[in-house]
């Protein structure tokens, strides 16, 4: 039998953000000035941001996807948050890492941004 299988079963796709943290929402508006140049609206609103996990000695990982993995600027973007939060007093080190699991979908955009983007 595969253990590993049954360690992952139940565990949710998207690890849970520090929302409790008062850091957290400097760090969501931070998010909110980065842009896919693709599309105008910010990747927080477009569910690009998955987690934010802030420790108590400010050290913030964020977790990210992209909307495609041949996204033009996949090996910037991460750089472009990290520059943003980085900069936030409190903020320690900033870590983002991209993720593909579970793949971007437009269901995770935010409703602001399907009334910007014309879906709704």
């Amino acid at each position: 039998m595969d253990q590993s299988k049954d360690m992952l079963e139940g565990t949710p796709l998207i690890a849970p953000s520090s929302t409790d943290h008062p850091l957290y929402d400097a760090v969501v508006e931070a998010c909110r000035t980065v842009y896919d140049p693709e599309i105008p609206v910010n990747i927080y609103e477009l569910g690009l941001i998955y987690t934010i996990d802030i420790k108590d000695d400010g050290e913030v990982r964020v977790i990210m996807s992209l909307t495609a993995p041949g996204c033009p600027v996949a090996g910037e973007m991460p750089g472009w948050v990290a520059d943003a939060v980085e900069p936030l007093p409190g903020v320690k080190t900033v870590d983002v890492e991209l993720t593909w699991e579970p793949p971007w979908g437009m269901e995770m955009m935010s409703d602001e941004a399907r009334l910007e983007l014309g879906f709704m």
